[in-house]
């Protein structure tokens, strides 16, 4: 099957300002995603989809090719999905025809190159969206509230019954790691979770998504972690 791995990266996030380009062990942060997309043989093409001259420039540096991102697509407010379709389109007007469409963030820089071929594995036929998950650290069941403005509160899922963690069943957050789809899929829907989605497992310490200063510090951390334990070993 032909892959196409792309990374979305918009020029104006106000979380962690530049975040995109942002040093991570010496590497941009978008860098870090094309690298792990040209490890993958199976994957033809990487493209960055950005609105801003200086991440464009990044991406180019480390061998992606750009689509240029318009601006009503670039806005805070503005739908990645309808940016997953504004780059398809781009690319099929050129000619191009692919078979799977990758998304993988910018935001999630510790990703390995297994877990995203996991993902490419698990997009059966009986499949249109993997995405992938990590254990979440609390549970709905059992340790997290709704909360009223009198300030009474109950658990979210009250009615089941379940007072011990031992029993609540397991929960995972959706992280950024990666999301491969098809083509026409993201054309003719509107979100992910409107086809038959599937999930792909991802440990922790590869799932950091960096919204803001304090993930970043985080990633940074785990991947000093990483390399210690390498020298170590």
């Amino acid at each position: 099957m032909s892959v196409y791995a792309f990374i979305f990266a918009r020029g104006g996030s106000k979380g962690l300002p530049g975040k995109n380009i942002r040093p991570l062990g010496g590497i941009p942060l978008l860098a870090r995603s094309i690298q792990v997309a040209r490890q993958l043989p199976s994957v033809a093409k990487v493209i960055v989809s950005t609105d801003a001259e200086e991440i464009a420039v990044v991406a180019r540096e480390y061998g992606a090719e750009v689509i240029q991102r318009p601006e009503v697509l670039a806005g805070d407010t503005a739908s990645e999905w309808l940016a997953w379709q504004h780059a398809i389109r781009t690319l099929e007007a050129r000619g191009e025809h692919f078979e799977v469409f990758l998304s993988l963030p910018a935001t999630s820089p510790l990703r390995a190159a297994r877990d995203v071929q996991n993902c490419l594995d698990a997009l059966d036929a009986d499949t249109d969206v993997v995405i992938t998950v990590t254990p979440a650290t609390r549970n709905p069941y059992f340790n997290m509230v709704v909360r009223e403005p009198d300030g009474s509160s109950h658990v979210v899922c009250a009615s089941t019954g379940i007072v011990r963690r031992q029993d609540a069943p397991p929960i995972y957050d959706i992280t950024t790691v990666a999301y491969a789809t098809r083509p026409a899929f993201v054309l003719g829907h509107e979100r992910v979770f409107d086809g038959r989605v599937k999930s792909v497992i991802v440990p922790r310490e590869r799932a950091v998504d960096i919204d803001d200063i304090y993930d970043f510090k985080m990633a940074e951390f785990m991947l000093e972690q990483a390399g210690a334990s390498h020298a170590e070993g």
